[in-house]
């Protein structure tokens, strides 16, 4: 274990200190702490974004990050309107309607929108440490026979939105997770090292954790994972749109589309979402032979449909 963190602490390090952009996206999670305590001698710039009428919780953590290692950060604040403006150019980039990816990466375009409309050209984000590390939930809960096989799986079709947002808005992101070094790297850690039991409890990501534990705050280094939409405060966007849609008009609504496109919509959220997309990009329905039974979009032989969200399919 001792070897598999020092070369883990080396490359990280060193991918880390090959960005060139000034600002970290900081979530006050364990992935954006570790490289905010990498770069903390070169004096980056954290922004957090966070719904100001939703529950966030990722502010006390990113003021902890930003405290501790002496980083300037920047608290976005979005009301509901910027959001929901926000979430159908979100849709136009990425091309989709799934709910818990427009959620998570509305986020992602109201930091870069942000930096961009301040002459920043770059950001750099944690992407890639959830696939790679084991730290997504579903994964710190299969059995240690199926993990192995899972990881691999989850490797295979990882996908980055934060990469398109970028393009789109001319914003280079950079994630020094997934520098080829360190992909290469964590592909030959066994998966005992990134599920493991610590203090009772089964953690993801455990190889960071104790690697990064006695340089970054412990709250954040044992910290559960917390997805963006959690952090951000964008979550409560669910309760939202089940207050304003009725029950009978998404009845309503829901027999239409099913009848008029064969898509099967499954909660108020992705219907507004939905009609986003279906007016900017029509159909989703694919004539590949492995789609999805919600939407019939191609799903590429995976457990997920990344068009509308369903899972499993």
């Amino acid at each position: 274990m001792e070897d598999i963190s020092k070369n883990l602490y080396k490359l990280l390090k060193e991918s880390c200190e090959s960005c060139k952009s000034k600002t970290i996206a900081l979530s006050g999670g364990l992935d954006s702490t570790v490289i905010a305590y990498l770069l903390k001698e070169r004096k980056p710039k954290g922004i957090a974004v966070i719904a100001q009428d939703f529950v966030a919780n990722d502010l006390t953590y990113c003021q902890m990050v930003s405290k501790q290692f002496e980083i300037p950060l920047k608290i976005h604040n979005v009301d509901t309107a910027e959001i929901l403006t926000c979430i159908e150019e979100t849709i136009k980039i990425l091309r989709n309607f799934n709910d818990i990816e427009i959620r998570n990466n509305v986020v992602m375009y109201l930091a870069m929108k942000w930096i961009k409309e301040r002459g920043e050209k770059g950001i750099i984000t944690g992407d890639g440490a959830d696939e790679l590390f084991a730290g997504y939930s579903f994964l710190v809960k299969k059995k240690k026979t199926e993990l192995e096989k899972e990881i691999q799986r989850v490797c295979s079709v990882m996908h980055f939105p934060t990469q398109e947002i970028g393009k789109a808005l001319g914003i280079k992101v950079e994630s020094p997770f997934l520098d080829k070094k360190i992909i290469e790297f964590a592909k030959n850690i066994p998966p005992e090292f990134k599920v493991r039991e610590e203090g009772e409890k089964r953690h993801g990501k455990w190889i960071i954790r104790k690697t990064f534990e006695e340089k970054i705050p412990k709250q954040i280094a044992w910290r559960e994972k917390s997805p963006m939409q959690d952090g951000s405060g964008t979550v409560g966007l669910t309760n939202l749109f089940d207050s304003i849609i009725s029950d009978e008009r998404f009845e309503e609504q829901k027999k239409e589309v099913e009848k008029s496109d064969g898509v099967v919509i499954r909660t108020k959220e992705s219907m507004h979402y939905y009609e986003i997309f279906r007016r900017e990009y029509g159909n989703p329905a694919s004539k590949s032979k492995n789609v999805c039974p919600y939407c019939k979009h191609s799903t590429e032989n995976s457990k997920f449909c990344r068009m509308c969200g369903a899972f499993p399919i």
